[in-house]
Formats: structure tokens, C-alpha cells, sequence
């Protein structure tokens, strides 16, 4: 049985003399940066010639595989065919022993947006970002229980860069003393977090202060030049007075 022989073509006689090709990725280190690239051929179960990424050439062993390792060392198309697939074992070798593990917990924005037309109900919006793996699930809850009515998600949204985002929307209308909640759940998680929506301060409240708030400084100034014109009517008369 003979895989991949073609890089060496004296090993291609061999594989009909029980000849055999060996390649593979071998790594010590926990996140796989120290991984080479190693390719083997064996005739008669015997080592042949090596090539090593960690040593950068072919190495023969016996008589033949040292001529032949040696032709191979001198042919650049090869060794830069070799190169480029040491580079690929080590990037697909760190890409998984890094994301097989890998955990990355969203970061969660609970917020309301306004509505365009008052006589519809509000928005409430749970965003979670940048986390890894893909899969999450966003749940509401309204004083505790789970509600589906009125609520729509988007799929997990990739940002580019390994991580994702999800956003979810929950139309409501605002009673007093209900509790509204989004609920994440996500493996880099050790159990599902609860974010509660605190509503703003009443922005009708915050009028009604601006307004009197005005209202008093417009009292304020009235009192002011009403004073100043009583002074300078007084002013005009004792002049007037004296003058006669």
C-alpha cells in the first residue's frame, strides 16, 4: 500500500516492493506552536528517508534514501512545496487544539430604542457580543417567566474575527411594577446570567421639572425688572420734583 508518494519519485518503485508513505503533524506543547510537519518512507519496514519540518530537509537513512534525499534537498520547487506545508500543518494544528477549548463570554447590552409611532408599543433590545463557540440562547422573561410572544432574534452574526454577536427584541408595553429580564445561556458560561431592565428615570416627570424649573426663572426675572422700573418711575418723579 502506497499514500501520497509523488513528492518522491525513487520511493514510487518501492510501493510495489511493500513500500509505504507516511505524513503527519506532531506537536508537545499544550496549544500545538511547537508542531512539525513529518513525512516517512518505509521499504521492507525500513526507514528510508525522513522529511522533517523542524530540521528543514530530507534525511536518508540508507544507502539509497541518502541519494535520493539528497537530489530532493537541491530541488527548490520541492523544498518550497515543503515549506508551504509545514506552514499549513502548524496553522491548522494550532486552530484546533486553540478553538477545540477555546471560550470567550459575551459581553450583554440590555437597552429599550423608542418607538416611531407612539401608538405602537416598545422595544426592548438583548445584544450579546464577541463570544465563542456560536451557540447561545437568548430567553425573556417577564416576572420571572418565559415569554415567546412578541419577540424576534437574529441568527448568531459572525464579527470576522472567530467571534459573534446575537441580538434579540422583545415588543411591550410598559405596566407598572412588571420585571422584564434577558436570560443568556453560553458554554464559556457556568450557569445562565440574568440581566434585568431598569427603566429610565419618567421622562414626563423630567418635563414637568424642566418646565417648572423655567417657570420659576421666568418669575424670577418678571420680580427683577418689575423692581427696577418701580426704582427708576421714583427716580423720574423726585427729579421732577426738584426741578419745579
Amino acid at each position: 500500500y502506497c499514500l501520497g508518494v509523488m513528492p518522491f519519485i525513487f520511493f514510487l518503485s518501492l510501493c510495489a516492493l511493500f513500500g509505504y508513505y507516511v505524513a503527519h503533524c506532531q506537536f508537545t506543547s499544550p496549544d500545538g506552536h511547537d508542531a512539525m510537519f513529518v513525512e516517512q518512507f518505509y521499504f521492507n519496514k525500513m526507514l528510508e528517508g525522513q522529511y522533517n519540518s523542524s530540521v528543514g530537509k530530507v534525511v536518508g537513512y540508507t544507502k539509497n534514501g541518502i541519494k535520493v534525499a539528497d537530489k530532493l534537498n537541491r530541488n527548490e520547487g520541492f523544498m518550497k512545496h515543503q515549506v508551504w506545508k509545514s506552514n499549513l500543518c502548524k496553522r491548522n494544528v494550532i486552530f484546533t487544539k486553540h478553538h477545540s477549548n477555546y471560550l470567550e463570554t459575551p459581553y450583554v447590552w440590555l437597552r429599550s430604542v423608542d418607538a416611531a409611532d407612539s401608538r405602537h408599543p416598545s422595544m426592548l433590545v438583548c445584544s450579546a457580543y464577541n463570544f465563542y463557540p456560536k451557540q447561545i440562547k437568548l430567553t425573556w422573561l417577564r416576572d420571572g417567566k418565559q415569554t415567546t410572544t412578541d419577540v424576534t432574534s437574529t441568527e448568531e452574526l459572525p464579527n470576522g474575527n472567530w467571534l459573534y454577536q446575537i441580538h434579540s427584541y422583545l415588543e411591550y408595553t410598559p405596566t407598572p411594577e412588571e420585571k422584564i429580564s434577558c436570560m443568556v445561556e453560553h458554554a464559556s458560561l457556568m450557569k445562565p446570567m440574568i440581566y434585568d431592565w431598569e427603566p429610565s428615570p419618567d421622562s414626563g416627570r423630567d418635563k414637568i421639572a424642566v418646565g417648572a424649573a423655567g417657570l420659576l426663572l421666568g418669575l424670577v426675572f418678571s420680580v427683577a425688572g418689575l423692581i427696577y422700573y418701580k426704582k427708576k418711575s421714583s427716580g423720574e418723579r423726585f427729579f421732577l420734583i426738584n426741578i419745579k
